[in-house]
């Protein structure tokens, strides 16, 4: 490790970052047999910036105004997301979800080229459309999708956005304090409307604990303020390609712990959602080393 350059690091960060990503599809999935979207959201998010706080106090000693508006901006926006996604999860495989979600990766290229003007290549567009058809495939190759892979599909579209903004402010901001924000918005968003669906108190049951300690401590508090260290030394795009990973480890583990079954037809759309995320980033240095050879 003490070879490698910052930005390797980084990299090296993201991918461990997706692959535990990938592991809390289950037990959230599981949770929400028996508690409500916005309780399992509240729950997760508050211990997280409970925590994210004691860390914020302890090492951040400037108040940054323009941490806490960012903050607030990306909360909202993680919080459709986590909206669409655990709404996603009551509707159908979690292996599912998490493949579609990964569509994320190829939606970051077009999302910073609309705000940030990046320049989108022919290799993205390419594997946008080949992720789509991938897509079509996962969701049973017909043009109406169902509710749990529209939702699904939603969710890829605000991270999307969340990992375009991500990456641009990080580098603007208090790194702490901006992390406790976003955490902190969005538990006050999902305490408000689990308050009007009626209850914020959650079931504490055996999938409850596994789920809150699996997506607060690790999915949460350990993942997000490590994407926030790695995107101030990597690019979006690039780091939108390592979370491709996610999908990969949910499948797994919904296949082999929960029994979750895809047809040939669903599983090679799977197939064609990863390389059309592999092929739009890396797809232009491939054939530049071929004109090499």
């Amino acid at each position: 490790m003490k070879n490698l350059s910052t930005q390797n690091r980084a990299d090296i960060a993201l991918i461990v970052v997706a692959i535990v990503w990938g592991a809390t599809f289950l037990p959230m999935a599981n949770a929400l047999k028996t508690n409500s979207v916005f309780v399992m959201l509240f729950c997760r998010f508050f211990i997280s910036a409970i925590f994210m706080g004691l860390i914020t106090f302890k090492f951040s000693i400037i108040f940054d105004k323009r941490s806490v508006v960012y903050g607030i901006i990306l909360g909202v926006v993680l919080f459709g997301s986590f909206v669409a996604q655990t709404y996603a999860l009551k509707l159908t495989f979690s292996s599912s979800v998490a493949f579609i979600t990964g569509l994320e990766c190829v939606i970051v290229p077009f999302m910073t080229a609309l705000i940030f003007k990046n320049k989108i290549t022919i290799f993205a567009i390419l594997g946008a459309l080949v992720a789509i058809f991938g897509l079509w495939l996962l969701s049973g190759a017909t043009l109406a999708l169902g509710s749990g892979e529209a939702l699904a599909l939603l969710c890829a579209i605000f991270y999307a956005l969340y990992t375009s903004l991500n990456g641009h402010f990080v580098r603007k901001c208090e790194l702490y304090l901006l992390v406790f924000v976003v955490f902190l918005t969005v538990s006050l968003l999902s305490f408000v409307f689990a308050f009007i669906e009626g209850s914020v108190v959650p079931n504490y049951d055996r999938e409850f604990f596994i789920a809150i300690f699996i997506t607060a401590f690790i999915g949460t508090i350990f993942c997000y303020f490590v994407q926030t260290i790695a995107q101030r030394y990597t690019t979006a795009s690039k780091a939108a390609l390592f979370f491709c990973l996610e999908p990969v480890s949910a499948g797994f583990i919904g296949y082999f712990f929960a029994g979750e079954k895809l047809t040939l037809i669903q599983i090679f759309g799977a197939i064609l959602i990863i390389f059309g995320v592999i092929f739009s980033e890396f797809g232009k240095k491939f054939f530049s080393r071929s004109k090499l050879v």
